[in-house]
């Protein structure tokens, strides 16, 4: 068991790092291509609705919501949400944006596996990863504070614990193919329905990519989060 300063806070450096990388990347692609507008003049909100009417989807409403960033689809409601720029946006990153969250609905009403798997999931991640961390926590404390019966039990919530945020790391996992697979629709639609042209698809894919890498940085810290765990756990024998 580690004391005073933990070691293993090191491993979480670079993914922090990367974190950072990727959440100064997306400000940056938005702030840039959202000032760029698209040549057909086209919003997010149309075209999400003729991508959408383009695959079958006629009865999913698109419904406008507050914020940035806080565009999405409810695969449990049908319902596909825009935050207000976004829909009304006539600029690249509204587009694809807009694209990328009609992506997921495509997914949907394909069955794309790891959509279903990854939707499958969600009520157990609601449920393990708020209680992951306290299990974790207090476990480490009782086997540190010594005694062979706290100890047991400390090694079993630590243990149970770890179980759970195991959970996490694999939401974590199976999200991003399906945010790769999303943006890979997103523009081929874009292209096929003549709503970006070579020039302005190179600024939509910048756009995704750069979203894109907030779920790897995701999945960077948690894993790394796990290994240290386990290494305390190790270090707990």
């Amino acid at each position: 068991m580690f004391y005073g300063f933990d070691p293993t806070f090191i491993l979480l450096i670079p993914a922090i790092i990367f974190t950072i990388h990727a959440q100064n990347k997306v400000k940056n692609a938005y702030g840039k291509y959202s000032r760029i507008e698209v040549r057909s003049g086209i919003t997010g909100g149309e075209t999400a609705r003729r991508i959408l009417d383009r695959n079958g989807m006629q009865y999913v409403p698109i419904e406008i919501i507050d914020g940035q960033m806080t565009d999405n689809y409810d695969p449990a409601k049908d319902v596909m949400h825009l935050s207000r720029d976004v829909c009304n946006g006539t600029s690249i990153a509204s587009v694809s944006i807009a694209a990328h969250e009609s992506g997921h609905a495509i997914q949907d009403v394909r069955e794309y596996g790891f959509l279903k798997f990854r939707i499958a999931m969600v009520p157990a991640v609601n449920l393990v990863s708020g209680a992951s961390w306290p299990l974790i926590i207090i476990g480490i404390l009782m086997v540190s504070l010594g005694g062979i019966q706290m100890a047991g039990i400390g090694n079993l919530l630590l243990n149970i614990g770890i179980i759970m945020f195991c959970v996490v790391v694999l939401f974590h996992t199976v999200t991003l193919p399906v945010e790769f697979n999303a943006s890979r629709r997103a523009i081929t639609q874009l292209q096929e329905l003549g709503i970006v042209d070579d020039e302005e698809v190179r600024g939509a894919k910048k756009v995704l990519s750069a979203a894109a890498m907030t779920y790897v940085a995701a999945l960077a810290v948690s894993v790394m989060n796990l290994i240290r765990i386990l290494l305390i756990r190790g270090s707990s024998n």
